[in-house]
This record gives structure tokens, C-alpha cells and sequence, in this order.
């Protein structure tokens, strides 16, 4: 099947786009893929709505900002499919079905409730194609954390890699997760900590920037390791997987005093920790590390990650993958599986008592 992945993460940046031909076990072809950023006031929405949605009780609810949020998430995916259908000249009747995650502006497994905002009715009818959403919600209702959904399909994405085991594959978003494959296959999957959020805030905070392009405010700053200890003394770190986090779950006000670079540099040191922490959960210490998202792109990150972790880390794009795709080519894969019942996620990925699958079809 031909499918399209689309995902907006919790740096709510923009909309990441990938095809993928699929049978939701295997990858027959990756198509193209592309990224359609969120202006600034999108973003500031985007916040408002993030802020307002922490007193949700009801997952169906769009009170205020929270429904304005979710019309400019609805059109901005339109928009980006309609870009990425017309700009590699693809027929839309050619795409058997979409994925659409969606914008997460709340996520608290422990109290049954995950919101994904983003109408996929209302897109299928827009596009007039299939569209798969609400991925997380079925897990959540189970008992499961309903996070992270992407290691279900990393053993897909690196099935025909010749790459060591075992294997982590990272992918640094606005929160970060951990994938672990086992050399018979086990799968481990949780959600590290903080990634680039922590970051993007202070720097669109000051500078009007969305991220710390290249790492370089970070690499000229100082990290102070004081502050990094605080952070890290967050009970999170010492819970056991499966776990996962909301975008909101950390306060980077210990920072607020650094000047730019020194709080950059100091977050990055955090995210970096919270990965090295996390890696002690591991049934093994991975052989290599391959690392997507956003922090992909983040030199200073990833070399704190190397001296933290003390292993081989490599990008997603050095191993034959694609970094700023990866998670879109997973929702591609994760909507095929959704329309052939095939299990979104396991025990080990998100602590959900049985592989289940998940997700609801909207028909054009």
C-alpha cells in the first residue's frame, strides 16, 4: 500500500510528511518526504493551547484556544499534503490511506487520558482520502501509556540496515524515546525525558528562533552541572519502563538565571543525562545508538550524548535512514497496520497488556 505519514511533534515546529510503500511488515520503498514549518503565531497558538488543555478531564473537549489550535493544525496538514502531493507530482487517488497523528497537547496515561488534537474526519473529507488518527487512545484505555508508538516500527525501518545488535534508535523530538532491539528481537521502548522542548522555549522565548540552529548558542555556553543534578533528581528517572512523559512534565525554571548560551548548554547536558540515565533500563548496553528528530541536527547534543553515554552514536541519515523523517515514515507504516489489525504496540513499548492495535478510520 501506498501511505503517507504526517507528524507534528511536541516541538510543534511543523508538519513532517513521508511516503512509504508498505504492507505494515515490511518497507517495500520509501517515497519522498518533506517538512511544512508553523509560522510564529501558529506557534504561539499552538502554546496557548498546550497551556489551556492541562485542565482537561474530557479527551473530546475543544474549550477556547484548544478548537482554534485545532483548525490550524487541521490546515496546515491539508496544506502540507496538498504541497507534497502537487510538489513530487502524486495523484491523491494513488495514496491508499494517511496517518495523522496529530498535535499532542496532553498526555497523562496515569490518569487515563491522552488528547491528540487534529480532526481526521473532517481531513479525510478535505483530502478524499482514508485517514487513520487517534493512535494513542485504544493503549491509554487498556491500561498502556500509550507513548511511545514509533518502536513498534523501528525493527521495520532497520530490518534490511546491516547494523549491530544490540540496537538503540533514539529519536530526540521535543521529548525524547528510546527503542531497544534485542539480539533475538526483544523490544524495549519508553520515553527518556526532555529532548529539544526545554530548549526551543528558551531560545523562541528570547530570540523569536524556533530551535538553536546547529547547536551553536549550546557549544559557547557552560554547563552548569549543579543545575543538571537538580533536574535529574525529577522521580521520573528513577521509575522503571514502560513510562512516558508530557511535554510539560519539566520545569527548565532552575535555568531562568543562566544567561542563553549557559542555559542551553545546560539543557542539552540535561537531555543528554536523562538519556544516559534512562540507558540503565536497558536489558543490555546497546552496540549503537542512531539518533533521529530534531536533535539529530544538533552537533553539541550529540556529542554530550556520546561522552554521557560513553558509546557510538550515529544519525539516523549516516546509517541510511532518515533523521527528520523517520517518525513520519512510522506513522505511515503504524496506519497500514491500523487498517490490517496488526498490533501497535506490545507489552515492552508501552506496559499495554497484550499487542494491541489502535487507531480509527475516517472515510472521505
Amino acid at each position: 500500500m501506498r501511505a503517507i505519514g504526517l507528524m507534528s511533534g511536541t516541538s510543534f515546529d511543523g508538519v513532517d510528511i513521508a511516503l512509504v510503500e508498505t504492507d505494515g511488515e515490511r518497507i517495500e520503498r520509501f517515497g519522498p518526504s518533506g517538512y511544512y514549518p508553523y509560522d510564529a503565531s501558529d506557534r504561539a497558538v499552538l502554546a496557548r493551547a498546550l497551556d489551556a488543555a492541562a485542565s482537561l478531564t474530557d479527551r473530546a473537549a475543544r474549550p477556547g484556544v484548544i478548537a482554534i489550535a485545532e483548525a490550524i493544525v487541521n490546515g496546515k496538514h491539508r496544506m502540507a499534503v496538498e504541497s507534497f502531493l502537487s510538489g513530487n507530482d502524486i495523484e491523491r487517488v494513488d495514496i491508499d490511506v494517511i496517518g495523522f497523528h496529530g498535535q499532542t497537547v496532553l498526555h497523562r496515561p496515569d490518569a487515563g487520558l491522552t488528547v491528540q488534537i487534529g480532526d481526521g474526519e473532517a481531513l479525510a473529507r478535505s483530502l478524499g482520502r482514508p485517514v487513520v488518527y487517534d493512535f494513542r487512545a485504544a493503549d491509554v484505555a487498556a491500561g498502556g501509556q500509550g507513548a511511545p508508538l514509533a518502536p513498534t516500527i523501528h525493527p521495520v525501518l532497520t530490518a534490511e540496515l546491516d547494523l549491530p545488535k544490540p540496537l538503540a534508535v533514539l529519536n530526540l523530538g521535543g521529548v525524547g524515546n528510546v527503542t531497544y532491539i534485542g539480539r533475538d528481537g526483544e523490544l524495549v521502548a519508553f520515553d527518556t525525558g526532555p529532548a529539544n522542548a526545554l530548549m526551543d522555549d528558551r531560545i523562541f522565548r528570547e530570540t523569536g528562533q524556533p530551535f538553536d540552529s546547529d547547536g551553536a548558542f549550546a557549544a559557547a555556553g557552560q554547563v552548569d552541572e549543579a543545575i543538571v543534578g537538580r533536574l535529574m533528581s525529577h522521580p521520573y528517572f528513577e521509575a522503571r519502563p514502560p513510562k512516558s512523559l508530557d511535554r510539560n512534565a519539566f520545569d527548565a525554571a532552575l535555568t531562568d538565571g543562566l544567561p542563553l548560551a549557559d542555559a542551553l548548554a545546560t539543557l542539552a547536558a540535561f537531555t543528554a543525562q536523562s538519556v544516559a540515565r534512562g540507558a540503565e533500563h536497558l536489558p543490555e548496553r546497546p552496540a549503537l545508538w542512531v539518533v533521529a528528530g530534531g536533535g539529530a541536527r544538533n552537533p553539541t547534543l550529540l556529542g554530550m550524548l556520546s561522552n554521557r553515554l560513553g558509546a557510538e552514536v550515529r544519525t539516523a541519515d549516516h546509517v541510511g535512514l532518515s533523521a527528520d523523517a523517520l517518525e513520519a515514515q512510522a506513522f505511515a507504516v503504524l496506519a497500514v497496520r491500523s487498517l490490517k489489525g496488526l498490533p501497535l504496540t506490545y507489552p515492552g513499548t508501552t506496559g499495554a497488556p497484550r499487542p494491541m492495535t489502535g487507531g480509527v478510520l475516517a472515510r472521505p
